[in-house]
């Protein structure tokens, strides 16, 4: 058998590891000052790739900061998914995402800053956090556990209220988040028809352990 990958491959997974350095050297900039005026020479060097590779990537900057908050959203999706893995009630979904994001301030500050800084516009992205909210309300709705009417409309209540709470993190750093998590989770939850006893009792359930 051969000892290396075929010269395609090398190359396949060097485009990838270039375009991921990119990525990533994108991704700190967003979450360091939001600044996406930074000159593609300072985005190169900070990826430690060359100039030239850059537009191998993509046609613009605009293009790579796109690129860099959907890795981010899809990142913080994944990060639900994967602790949040054999919870099949709606309700308690949409609480624990609650509670997890206040927690991943001080986890997961880059991701959280992005979502900080440019989760707004993607409150209704067909990637990321917002195709997982959409499909658990959904799932609510479809269930009868939830009454709202219109997954669009709660999926936009849900997203300004989580990215109000992400803000109150950075702004509050000496507020309890865990505690303004699951108050504002109540809060939701009886804005998406839960009953108020139950939603209280279901923003309060323990967190799954992490993977």
């Amino acid at each position: 058998m051969p000892t290396s990958a075929p010269p395609s491959n090398r190359f396949e997974r060097r485009r990838a590891e270039t375009r991921g350095a990119l990525v990533r050297a994108a991704r700190q900039i967003l979450a360091e000052t939001g600044d996406t005026g930074a000159s593609i020479q300072a985005i190169a060097e900070r990826a430690d790739v060359g100039f030239g590779s850059f537009y191998n990537h993509f046609e613009s900057k605009t293009e790579l900061f796109e690129a860099a908050v959907v890795d981010a959203m899809e990142e913080f999706g994944q990060a639900f998914d994967d602790q949040l893995t054999g919870i099949d009630d709606s309700a308690e979904l949409v609480a624990a995402g609650f509670r997890l994001s206040a927690r991943m301030a001080d986890s997961h500050p880059e991701l959280m800053q992005i979502l900080r800084r440019r989760g707004l516009a993607h409150i209704h992205s067909d990637n990321g956090l917002a195709r997982r909210a959409l499909r658990d309300l959904q799932a609510g709705m479809d269930s009868g556990r939830f009454t709202a009417r219109d997954p669009a409309v709660a999926l936009s209540a849900l997203g300004g209220t989580l990215l109000s709470l992400v803000e109150l993190r950075f702004a509050r750093p000496d507020l309890d988040g865990d505690e303004a998590a699951v108050n504002l989770a109540e809060m939701v939850l009886r804005m998406l028809g839960v009953p108020p006893d139950d939603a209280q009792e279901v923003a309060r359930r323990p967190l799954p352990e992490p993977n």
